[in-house]
């Protein structure tokens, strides 16, 4: 299993962007789905999560209200829109898939697959 992500770049505060998540095997809806960020100096957190169909969304309290996960199984992709982006959303981010429904989406340990880096800059 692999995972991509891309979609980060760089933006001026209040924009928007749209991360992509692409799971390269058959299994895709069998993988809830996480992204995580880190900003530099601080330790990775939970941003976001969805479950194998999407009936359920998990969010941090810094985002609520302004990014969006989502997935399209059809496609073997998860996203994450993101919207009146702030300064302090800048960071790596990092899109994650675990198999188990029940285990913390907050937690990153859970997670069985990880996928690359991709930057996302907000500037003020």
């Amino acid at each position: 299993v692999q995972l991509q992500a891309s979609g980060g770049g760089l933006v001026q505060a209040g924009g928007s962007l749209r991360l992509s998540c692409a799971h390269s095997g058959r299994t895709f809806s069998t993988y809830a789905v996480g992204w995580f960020r880190q900003a530099p100096g601080t330790e990775r957190e939970f941003v976001a999560g969805i479950s194998q169909n999407g009936g359920m969304t998990y969010y941090a309290d810094s985002v609520k209200g302004r990014f969006t996960i989502s997935r399209d199984n059809s496609k073997n992709t998860a996203y994450l829109q993101m919207n009146s982006l702030k300064p302090e959303d800048t960071a790596v981010y990092y899109c994650a898939a675990k198999l188990d429904y029940y285990s913390d989406y907050t937690t990153g340990r859970v997670y069985d697959y990880w996928g690359q880096e991709t930057l996302v800059t907000v500037s003020s």
